[in-house]
């Protein structure tokens, strides 16, 4: 059986990157974060596509890819 997604809300994203709920509005509203979609009026983030990115910025050193 597999696992459903973890999604976390925009408040979850700010406390795991220890910044505020703006920044990360932000990051969506640039590309630079991934792994958001909506449900109604809410912005849901995947947490899986998040680790993933986190693994990426890690061996980049948070250079973005061109």
């Amino acid at each position: 059986m597999s696992k459903s997604p973890e999604y976390l809300t925009t408040a979850e994203v700010a406390k795991r990157y220890r910044t505020a709920e703006s920044t990360v509005r932000y990051w969506k509203h640039t590309g630079y974060i991934p792994g958001s979609l909506r449900r109604g009026r809410r912005t849901l983030y995947d947490a899986a596509v998040l680790d993933a990115w986190d693994a990426e910025q890690a061996s980049t050193g948070g250079q973005r890819a061109a």
